[in-house]
């Protein structure tokens, strides 16, 4: 600990408040003769002197800086992977592992170290032996990396992880630098275990109601080489498909497909079978599920344009990365009366319409009456008369022919779509565009996604705007896309930023409108066999205001037919309703609230999905394990050899790790001051008053 003065004047004034007391001092005790002797002279003087210069520093205020300084503990951190694959080792010898470092915990806390626990789960068990070994995959990185996070500011020397080093998440541990030593301890048998597994399951996640579509499969196998199994795909109990394989290496991987058909709309579980043979490890990885959402047909775009340009096609690349959208193209300069009459379209884009003379208005007019949501796209040859006469978006008030060159800038603003503002300053490094010149006034409902940026002036003008009124709509009031989309690939050599920009809102355009009363909901499409299902709740009167404290009545259906019911009641608090341990499959809800008299109904569905990414690698790679320690310094050690650990622990002679506070406090504010003052001043008194003094 140690003391500092921080003076706000000079601190030569120290030496004229000593010498007022001083001064006071000399000129009261001089007097002579005195009733007393001089030894009690010189007491009193003492007293007056020390009073007065102490009151005298309190007028410059000074402060007293206090630093306290500490050597941090050791911290050790105790990492367990408690993954399914672990629980695979022998019972006995992993409990024996635990016991072991319960112990080690205990001696090292006798050595003054502070230890705690981690798991993949982030359990905070009081012993070892309480550690459910029941996690779906293993990310080893992001457990190291959640212990460096969580002991920031601690003197974190030495980790102690406890695996089977089978990593099926996230990257590689050894590729990460961290500055604490980790110690690996191995568990696990490496040699290879005779077994036939479904490795892994391909399929699109989505299918057209009708079609058919690929479902592939990898099988391997450890050991049974010369031996034929049938693979199989099913649904609900039936055989789709089966086909035989042939294992001709003692360790093969074969790759079958089958065909499905997507026969039925909404989620269709389907699941890869193999023949279990005797002798086999495990035959709980001889399986696995794929879920596939059958849709019945795609959103229809239409995207009609005045002439041809590169822009249409820069437009339609970017659509076409979405397989929901069937984009019909329409160059009204080629082909002035295309036919439209045998499709219902969900979007329309127009590029460069209406134009100067209006010349097509009889051609798309009829579908902006039925209401379709339309992006606007315009270009040199817009008329902005008559634009303003057909969106709900912007007002432009600009004369034809005069145009402006500008780029963007994103809104930090906009919330109705989710972008990465930062990811979005690259755009303001594209190449200009031609707008209108001119004034632009947004209408109601509108929100603007990008402005325009002329030079290195940031404007207020709209680039990039929606409407989210009754009437859905957008206007990018720009033309050259397509130069925005080079560019971009020139400097990143992805084209991801725009189109994902330019895709979204037309999602959001195609998107219907739900004026449902009711809106009940799971928070994900798909949840894991070990995650609790999150239904959210929203309820609404007439005009769309929030309603709570309304009995909800809710169905699951599974895929059997079986039937489970629940009854909640949503509040301002809490308008979610959790439901735990529903077995793996498909399953469609069913909602209903009496709302305002009338009966309410929401319906969907949704999956909880049964990982089995650990039964499928069941043999331990301590090479990983031994590459992480080397690389931290740390010691690989077998089970076997768990008792070395303390040995290599107190070795490691960590440097100290000293621990700063600072505290600052004003002379004036310290009460010890002001009772030293007036100890003195009371001393002196009495003295003078009892030695018959004035």
């Amino acid at each position: 600990m140690k003391f500092d003065f921080l003076f706000q004047s000079s601190p030569w004034f120290i030496l004229l408040c000593l010498l007022a007391g001083a001064i006071y001092a000399f000129v009261l005790y001089q007097i002579s003769p005195t009733p007393w002797n001089k030894s009690t002279n010189r007491l009193l003087a003492a007293c007056r002197f020390v009073g007065v210069s102490l009151i005298c520093l309190l007028l410059l205020n000074f402060l007293i800086r206090q630093v306290t300084q500490s050597v941090q503990k050791r911290t050790l951190v105790l990492a367990i992977d408690n993954s399914q694959s672990m629980g695979v080792a022998n019972k006995q010898t992993l409990n024996g592992v635990l016991s072991q470092l319960e112990s080690l915990k205990e001696k090292l806390q006798e050595e003054d170290f502070e230890i705690s626990w981690a798991t993949l789960d982030g359990q905070n068990p009081e012993k070892a032996t309480d550690i459910q070994f029941n996690q779906k995959s293993t990310n080893l990185s992001s457990l190291l990396s959640g212990i460096k996070n969580a002991q920031e500011g601690n003197n974190l020397s030495d980790v102690v992880l406890l695996s089977d080093g089978i990593v099926n998440e996230g990257i590689n541990p050894s590729s990460e630098k961290f500055t604490f030593t980790v110690h690996t301890v191995g568990l696990g048998d490496t040699i290879p275990k005779k077994d036939i597994a479904v490795k892994s399951v391909y399929a699109n996640k989505i299918a057209y109601l009708g079609n058919k579509f690929p479902v592939q499969a990898d099988i391997s196998a450890y050991g049974f080489q010369g031996k034929t199994v049938s693979v199989y795909l099913k649904q609900g109990g039936k055989v789709l498909e089966k086909q035989v394989i042939n294992f001709q290496q003692k360790d093969d991987l074969k790759t079958v497909t089958f065909n499905a058909l997507a026969s039925q709309k909404g989620v269709q579980h389907f699941v890869v079978q193999v023949d279990v043979l005797g002798g086999e490890f495990s035959s709980k990885n001889n399986q696995q599920d794929v879920y596939v959402e059958v849709i019945d047909g795609k959103e229809k775009v239409l995207l009609m344009a005045l002439s041809p340009h590169p822009d249409i096609k820069a437009i339609k690349s970017m659509l076409d990365k979405n397989e929901n959208f069937e984009i019909d193209v329409k160059i009204l300069t080629e082909n002035p009366f295309p036919d439209l009459s045998n499709k219902n379209y969900d979007v329309l884009i127009l590029h460069q319409l209406p134009d100067y003379f209006n010349s097509y208005l009889n051609i798309y007019k009829p579908l902006l009456d039925k209401g379709i949501p339309t992006l606007f796209v315009l270009g040199n040859q817009t008329g902005t008369t008559y634009l303003n006469q057909l969106n709900q978006v912007m007002r432009i008030n600009s004369q034809a022919g005069q145009t402006d060159k500008v780029t963007g800038y994103y809104n930090g603003n906009f919330k109705s779509l989710n972008f990465e503002a930062e990811s979005l300053d690259l755009i303001k490094q594209f190449p200009q565009v031609s707008v209108p010149f001119g004034d632009i006034t947004l209408l109601p409902n509108s929100e603007v996604i990008l402005y325009q940026k002329i030079g290195s002036l940031q404007t207020q003008k709209p680039l990039f705007a929606i409407n989210s009124g009754p009437k859905k709509s957008a206007i990018f009031a720009g033309e050259g896309l397509w130069t925005w989309r080079l560019e971009e690939f020139d400097l990143t050599e992805k084209q991801e930023l725009i189109d994902d920009i330019f895709l979204k809102v037309v999602q959001f355009l195609s998107a219907k409108d739900d004026k449902r009363k009711l809106r009940v909901y799971p928070i994900s499409n798909e949840f894991l066999l070990s995650d609790k299902v999150v239904f959210e709740t929203e309820i609404y009167n007439g005009i769309y205001e929030k309603m709570y404290n309304i009995p909800v009545a809710l169905e699951l259906k599974d895929e059997k037919g079986r039937v489970r019911k629940y009854n909640y009641t949503p509040s301002a608090d809490n308008s979610k309703f959790e439901i735990s341990a529903l077995p793996a499959g498909v399953y469609q809800y069913k909602a209903n609230a009496s709302v305002l008299g009338k009966n309410e109904q929401s319906t969907g569905e949704f999956i909880v999905k049964d990982l089995q990414v650990e039964l499928s690698n069941t043999t331990a790679d301590f090479d990983l394990l031994r590459q992480l320690s080397a690389q931290t310094g740390g010691k690989f050690l077998s089970a076997s050899q768990l008792s070395q650990l303390e040995k290599q622990i107190l070795a490691h002679k960590a440097p100290e790790k000293i621990e700063a506070n600072e505290d600052l406090k004003e002379f004036i504010n310290l009460k010890w001051v002001f009772f030293l003052i007036i100890a003195l001043l009371t001393t002196e008194w009495v003295v003078r008053k009892y030695m018959g003094g004035y």
